[in-house]
């Protein structure tokens, strides 16, 4: 089974056209791959993780993440890495693997973070604080389809603490954003 992040990406733009959803995808995958790296996991195989986790969500809304499986398996991917996709759903049952709660726990977040940065007059990640998401999160108005729960919960059962979890992300996406992959879809700006 190849992860590297060139398959994913053929993969992923084969499935998902909207430039909105492919967006996320990637801050996903950034989010993902930083954690791998603070982790000291397969930094590969988290970020093809988070870059394909919503692969089935455009042709199958509201039905995702079941019609994941039978898309990866066509494109090469074993049981596992099939498993851990769909474990990012809210219902899923079976206690999560580290990288299963850091899917989880990235997947609403990046959005949000996205979201506040879009707010700001210079739109940059760079300058965005931990202080003003926090403020954001308590404004239910805010990126109102956001699930704040599932942002707080799964931090908590990372054993990250919330704040800690929304400085990491953000200044993965930070930094990643000047990278030259993430060049052609800016996620901010």
């Amino acid at each position: 089974m190849d992860t590297c992040r060139k398959q994913a990406w053929g993969v992923l733009r084969q499935h998902v056209q909207s430039e909105v959803l492919l967006k996320h995808c990637l801050a996903v995958e950034i989010a993902m791959r930083a954690y791998a790296a603070k982790f000291g996991e397969d930094i590969e195989y988290w970020g093809a993780i988070g870059l394909l986790h919503d692969v089935d969500f455009e042709k199958y809304p509201h039905d995702h993440p079941n019609h994941a499986g039978e898309i990866l398996r066509a494109a090469g991917y074993d049981g596992q890495f099939v498993t851990d996709v769909e474990s990012h759903a809210r219902d899923w049952e079976p206690e999560r693997t580290l990288l299963q709660k850091t899917l989880l726990a990235v997947d609403e977040l990046t959005g949000f973070i996205i979201a506040c940065a879009l707010v700001r007059p210079d739109k940059n990640l760079d300058n965005l604080e931990v202080k003003s998401v926090m403020k954001k999160m308590k404004d239910k108005a805010f990126a109102r389809a956001v699930n704040r729960e599932t942002i707080i919960t799964s931090a908590a059962a990372m054993d990250v603490e919330l704040k800690e979890h929304v400085e990491f992300v953000t200044k993965a996406l930070a930094q990643a954003v000047k990278k030259p992959e993430y060049q052609e879809l800016p996620l901010v700006g």
